[in-house]
């Protein structure tokens, strides 16, 4: 902002308006209405990112980087469980949580939270930039981001995706700007998509977008309202030249080629992680992102007919592709999101453009003021992250497992081992949220089955388990309660601690 004041400030004394006149119209543009209704956009991020800190998966990624920075190699092996220790193991998103285990040496929980907020605002500027360079219409573009906004909810929360969706906005704004200007920094994208395989799997999307955006630009012609128009010659060459170079960086990696496999041996081998997984599952449409979904494809159809936009046969199949992966994995409603908003603020041409002779400065400024100081006030301090957390996993009986180490296996709740082994970095836990390990050794399957009552006891007996920790209302609490071999230990709001009571079976 203080740039653009100084800027402003030199136009004026250079035109002879004086540095008074160029510093109102600075505040003018600082303050003008699509300003106001950026913060607004703020708002609604923070707002429904505010209650995700505990993510699932936060915890033992914050101790492969405390590892990472202790011992300075990747592990390659499991120590933080007893029923897969020593299996062999490839972290894929190592170099995303180097910045989450940082901001949280450096400010705890609220590091974390910062940061989160902080790439949230930052995808949401791409998005914003990406929407404006289509449309022209900065109204249009800033309701098309609230769009993004609600779809991408599934994956608000300190997770590893986000840098992969930051990188995706990138991407898509140096495509842009190549097929808008004819020249762009192509340079940018094997170096981005070195750091994209070392971040996260979603590097396979940003694959599938760049060559959709090539493939699409080999045909010429129009199909009704769908036009196409054919790569020339040489940006075609600089295009194929960048994906070749592109698909050649991602093999700089620790893991190599096996790093660059790791999707397709997610969808190949790790069924019932996609299966039982949440966010891997359709949308569902009784849900609010559901009817989001909805509602804004009913808006696309019915814009399609009534309309005379022209789609660009690209912009098309990106779309079929993301509404069809958002649509089958609610997990990838958020790159759905990014893909689509462009296209929103397109069709959102019957929205009244800005008018900066009628903006009201400081109207806007005190909304903005406002804003900010409402999103401030509202900032958790310490003592709420801590409650956010112990709201979500066993914090309670942390000190009882310190004081009284379990003489014993211990079964514990599938979301609940990350954050015990973080907690306690000599507790060996069951299971975590590292789905594909325990996958693969058949333990996450045994999970499943104890978990839906298929043959819990003898599951328990095949892992010689002595303690179980899960929720207290449970079915498998409720089961073990009434059973007089296991006893209660530990009652806590939210968890119970049940022992066996007599020898654990040696099998």
């Amino acid at each position: 902002m203080s740039q653009l004041v100084i800027e402003n400030m030199a136009e004026g004394v250079v035109s002879g308006i004086g540095p008074r006149r160029g510093l109102v119209t600075a505040l003018r543009k600082v303050f003008s209405f699509p300003a106001m209704l950026h913060a607004w956009m703020v708002l609604v991020v923070v707002r429904l990112a505010e209650r995700n800190l505990p993510d699932v998966d936060i915890w033992w990624h914050l101790r492969n980087a405390q590892y990472l920075f202790g011992y300075h190699h990747l592990p390659n092996f499991d120590a933080y469980s007893f029923t897969v220790a020593g299996h062999p193991w490839m972290n894929p998103e190592w170099l995303a949580e180097i910045p989450y285990y940082l901001a949280w040496r450096a400010l705890r929980l609220e590091g974390i939270e910062i940061l989160m907020l902080l790439m949230l605002e930052l995808i949401f500027v791409g998005v914003l930039y990406l929407c404006y360079q289509r449309s022209k219409h900065i109204k249009a573009s800033i309701l098309a981001c609230w769009v993004a906004a609600c779809l991408g909810t599934v994956n608000f929360g300190p997770r590893t995706i986000l840098l992969g969706y930051l990188y995706l906005v990138i991407l898509l704004a140096i495509l842009e700007r190549f097929r808008s200007r004819e020249k762009a920094p192509l340079w940018l994208l094997p170096p981005l998509f070195c750091l994209w395989i070392n971040t996260h799997g979603s590097w396979c999307l940003g694959v599938a977008v760049m060559g959709i955006f090539i493939v699409c630009g080999l045909f010429e012609g129009e199909w009704g309202t769908v036009v196409a128009t054919r790569w020339p010659q040489q940006q075609l060459r600089q295009l194929v030249t960048a994906f070749g170079a592109s698909c050649a960086a991602l093999f700089v990696n620790p893991y190599g080629y096996r790093l660059v496999l790791y999707p397709l041996n997610m969808v190949l081998h790790q069924r019932l992680n996609m299966a039982s997984i949440q966010e891997w599952a359709s949308v569902d449409f009784h849900e609010p992102r559901g009817k989001v979904v909805l509602v804004l494809l009913a808006g696309l159809f019915v814009s399609a007919l009534v309309s005379r936009h022209r789609w660009r046969l690209a912009d098309l199949v990106l779309l079929l592709v993301a509404f069809y992966g958002g649509l089958s994995r609610e997990r990838l409603l958020f790159f759905a999101g990014i893909i689509v908003a462009p296209v929103v603020a397109e069709l959102l041409d019957w929205v009244p453009p800005y008018r900066a002779e009628i903006d009201k400065p400081w109207l806007n400024a005190a909304i903005i003021g406002g804003i900010l100081a409402f999103v401030v006030l509202r900032f958790p301090g310490p003592a709420q992250l801590e409650a956010q957390v112990a709201s979500q996993y066993p914090a309670e009986i942390v000190p009882y497992l310190e004081t009284r180490p379990p003489a014993g296996n211990m079964l514990n709740y599938y979301e609940w081992g990350g954050y015990l082994g973080w907690k306690d970095p000599h507790l060996k836990v069951f299971v975590d949220s590292r789905v594909d390990i325990y996958e693969q050794a058949g333990v996450f399957k045994d999970y499943l089955e104890l978990a839906g009552f298929r043959n819990p006891f003898a599951i328990l007996d095949k892992y010689r388990i002595r303690y179980v920790l899960f929720p207290r209302n449970a079915p498998l609490t409720l089961l073990l309660r009434t059973d007089p071999n296991w006893k209660v230990v530990f009652n806590g709001g939210i968890s119970t601690l049940l022992e066996r009571v007599g020898p654990v079976p040696t099998n």
